[in-house]
């Protein structure tokens, strides 16, 4: 339940991104994109970075730990995984930004979002044989028609919908995906959580300030676009990753996409409480919808977490090994 929480806080943060922007000053998304992973990147790469060094101090490695069980190590050496990861983290945010251009907000987010967990599930039995589960596929479906519905109700997009905006939502979704699998393939390997995230978000920070420099920062000069950058960076993507990848130790990747799907019914909870929107009565039901199978999986996955044998108190005692025999 502990990892399950911890997903579910990371999705909080997640939700606050598009309150956040709302607030804040009007801004290229790509720049803005930019600048969150450079900050938040950044940030994460200190954090694994001090971390690593106090364990060092204390006689530990500081960046690994018992592998996690169940999964396959073998297949991604930890480089690959290290710099495929942080191509997920870069791919994601253009991907996304050009499908909502081309569909609108609601279509590209809802084919960005919904197809996440589908393609983290499919990918995940793939690479790792393993089938998320008869529970995950319900309450996926759930949560997607969640989503769904979400967006019908707020849909003010184009009749016609553009196959190329759709094929960059959907690679978005293949975006998340393949972060999350590469950093399930560090932890596997006995990384930490933090270690994991810094190491591949600290990539993908270095990587964006070059896309940073190409577009107006004149934003990042005023109070407000200052706050939006500190918060989009350090609580959306530091805070929210550090959570993420804890969660992502002890949870499959399938599991923890689905239940990033909180995100959207963050987001959409404070845009009424704060942004003053009103919810039609569509919206209404696809966040009851939504939280169904947010609670269908917390609920069953719960009650998967393998759990320690209790230490038998009436064991007779071994006998004695005489070592000099």
């Amino acid at each position: 339940m502990r990892s399950v929480l911890l997903v579910l806080a990371a999705a909080v943060c997640f939700g606050t991104t598009g309150t956040a922007q709302a607030l804040g000053p009007d801004a290229d998304p790509v720049s803005v994109g930019a600048v969150r992973i450079l900050v938040g990147g950044g940030a994460l790469a200190a954090v694994a970075l001090a971390l690593h060094v106090a364990g060092r101090r204390r006689g530990a490695t500081g960046t690994s730990v018992a592998p996690t069980s169940g999964g396959r190590t073998g297949r991604w050496p930890a480089g690959v995984a290290m710099v495929v990861g942080a191509a997920g983290v870069l791919a994601y945010q253009p991907a996304f930004f050009a499908g909502t251009a081309s569909n609108g907000v609601a279509v590209g987010t809802v084919v960005a979002l919904g197809s996440a967990p589908v393609l983290t599930g499919v990918l995940d039995w793939a690479l790792r044989r393993r089938f998320p589960g008869g529970s995950w596929v319900v309450a996926t479906a759930l949560a997607t028609a969640g989503v769904a519905a979400l967006a019908s109700a707020s849909g003010t997009g184009p009749s016609a919908v553009d196959p190329i905006g759709i094929a960059a939502s959907v690679a978005a979704g293949a975006s998340y995906a393949v972060y999350t699998l590469a950093g399930k393939s560090l932890l596997d390997r006995g990384w930490t959580s933090s270690a994991s995230m810094g190491a591949m978000f600290g990539v993908a920070a270095a990587l964006s300030l070059p896309v940073l420099l190409a577009t107006d920062t004149g934003w990042l000069a005023t109070g407000p676009g200052l706050a939006m950058a500190l918060w989009l960076g350090l609580v959306t993507t530091t805070v929210a990753y550090l959570f993420f990848g804890a969660g992502l130790k002890r949870l499959t990747p399938a599991t923890v996409s689905t239940l990033t799907l909180a995100e959207p019914l963050t987001a959409t909870l404070l845009g009424v409480v704060l942004l003053q929107e009103r919810l039609p009565t569509t919206a209404v039901i696809g966040l009851a919808v939504l939280a169904s199978g947010i609670v269908l999986l917390t609920v069953t996955s719960s009650r998967r977490m393998p759990r320690r044998a209790a230490p038998r108190t009436d064991a007779v005692p071994a006998a004695p090994v005489a070592l000099d025999a």
